[in-house]
Order: C-alpha cells, then sequence, then structure tokens
C-alpha cells in the first residue's frame, strides 16, 4: 500500500503542472492579443480613402501578419480552452474587427458581418456577437474622424461645381450611416448582469458623442457653407477617443 503522503504530494505536483500550463498559456495569449492589437491600430492609422496602391499593400501586409498570429493562437485554445482564454483574446478580436469594419466601410459603404468578420480569421477563433457589436462601437470614433475630413473637403461643396453650403453625395452618406448605426446601437438591449454592462454604458456614450460631432460639422456646413474658405476644418470641441 502506498504512503498517502506520496500520494497527496503527487495530486498536487498533477495541481502544480497544471497551473504552470495555464499561467504558460494565458501569458502567451496575452502576448499574441497585443502584437494583434498594435498591428490593428497601424492599420487604422494607415488607412484612407482612396486608398492608395502602397497603403493597399501594406494593410494587406498587416492582415496577413494578424492571421499569423491569430493562428498561432489556435494551440492553446483547442477545446473547452477556447471559452476558457476568450477573454484573453477579446480585446484583440475587438480592435481587429474594428480596422477591418472601417477597410469594410471605405470600399463598400456597407457594415461588415459577423460571418464575414469570422471568414478572415481561422476557424478555431471564437467570434462572438458581443466582440463583433463591441468593435462596431468603436468602428464609430474612426467614422466620425473621416467624416470631419470630408466635410471639410471643398467645404462642403456639392458635385457638379454647385454653390456651396449643400452636402455631397459621399458626405450625406456618411452622415446617414453614422445615424442609422446610433438608432440601431441605441436599440440594444442588454439584461444588467451581462458582462457587456461593465464597457457598454462608455462606448455608447461616445458613439453618440462622434455622431454628435459629425451632425455638428454636417450642420455648419449647410447653413454657414457659403461663408467657410476652402479647406475649412469644423470647429469640433476636443477629440472623441476610442474605448
Amino acid at each position: 500500500m502506498s504512503d498517502p503522503s506520496t500520494q497527496i504530494l503527487s495530486i498536487f505536483s498533477t495541481f502544480r503542472n497544471e497551473l504552470d500550463e495555464h499561467h504558460d498559456r494565458r501569458e502567451r495569449l496575452i502576448k499574441i492579443s497585443r502584437d494583434i492589437t498594435a498591428l490593428s491600430k497601424k492599420m487604422i492609422r494607415k488607412i484612407a480613402t482612396p486608398i492608395p496602391p502602397h497603403i493597399v499593400k501594406e494593410t494587406q501586409s498587416r492582415f496577413t501578419q494578424i492571421e499569423s498570429l491569430f493562428t498561432s493562437a489556435v494551440p492553446d485554445i483547442t477545446g473547452p480552452n477556447k471559452w476558457r482564454y476568450q477573454r484573453q483574446l477579446s480585446g484583440a478580436i475587438q480592435e481587429f474587427i474594428e480596422a477591418l469594419s472601417f477597410h469594410h466601410y471605405l470600399e463598400h459603404q456597407t457594415l461588415i458581418s459577423l460571418s464575414e468578420v469570422a471568414g478572415k480569421l481561422p476557424t478555431e477563433i471564437l467570434v462572438t456577437e458581443e466582440d463583433y457589436v463591441m468593435g462596431l462601437f468603436d468602428l464609430t470614433g474612426e467614422m466620425m474622424r473621416f467624416a470631419v475630413t470630408a466635410l471639410s473637403a471643398g467645404s462642403g461643396a456639392a458635385e457638379g461645381g454647385e454653390k456651396k453650403g449643400v452636402l455631397s453625395r459621399e458626405q450625406a452618406g456618411i452622415v446617414v450611416d453614422l445615424q442609422e448605426m446610433r438608432a440601431l446601437f441605441e436599440g440594444i438591449s442588454v439584461p444588467r448582469r451581462h458582462f457587456m454592462m461593465k464597457d457598454l454604458g462608455k462606448k455608447m456614450e461616445v458613439m453618440q458623442g462622434s455622431v454628435e460631432k459629425v451632425e455638428r460639422a454636417a450642420y455648419g456646413v449647410l447653413v454657414r457653407g457659403s461663408e467657410r474658405p476652402s479647406g475649412w476644418m469644423p470647429d469640433l470641441p476636443g477629440e472623441v477617443e476610442g474605448y
């Protein structure tokens, strides 16, 4: 009969090894998440419209790097670990969705779908509805900055050389798109105890502020556009920060 103390030591030795593996796996995923977040932020800063060929090449390179990083995480998130470590990758997934959705919007003037996002990543990577929605919340900040720049172009001159004080089709389009997104976000119903509630209030506030800034900029062009010099930038107090 084996010594009980030896059995206990063996059990705790197993626990120790499992904990060591857990912490090593967690640290690997956190590092991957940070690298993905950094690459996504770099992509966002580079994206403009129309997207120049050299930026298209650089953006595609970063997408490839991000896909490789997600692929490197797959061995650590197999089976039940997919949910166990979802939190460690959640921030990176949201940042990736922000960059990908902004790129998609500039190319197609539509929102990318959840299934399209998932299709850009290895099948083992869990893209939840929550991460998708949170990533789109952050998208509104990038759309705001883009809209302000678009509204300043030619002081809002209309297509065909018409008088100032009229929004072009592209300018009006992004204003309407942001207003529709705000309506959809404000219609979201989340249970009080849901983990999304931790960040939802702040993201909602930032999103609403972004849309209001674009509305004020568009209002300035429509009401006082003829008084603005070419290259005028809307006078918007403060800069919306992503959350």
